[in-house]
């Protein structure tokens, strides 16, 4: 399994869970992979081996691998 998530924020300031468990480049790419389709919600790419109190996403959308 990997170690980084991808996190998304809407334009109301809401955080969620995007993927998780992914390898570096993998996360990266689909991060990039949703920047690309010019929505205004922000991607970002997150360790989580070691993150003690992380933030889990909450809300409706589908979490890959979740």
């Amino acid at each position: 399994m990997g170690g980084y998530r991808v996190m998304r924020q809407d334009d109301n300031g809401n955080r969620f869970l995007v993927a998780k468990d992914l390898d570096r480049a993998e996360a990266q790419r689909l991060a990039a992979e949703f920047e690309a389709r010019g929505h205004k919600q922000l991607y970002w790419v997150e360790e989580t081996a070691g993150a003690a109190g992380a933030e889990k996403g909450t809300g409706t959308d589908a979490a890959r691998n979740a």
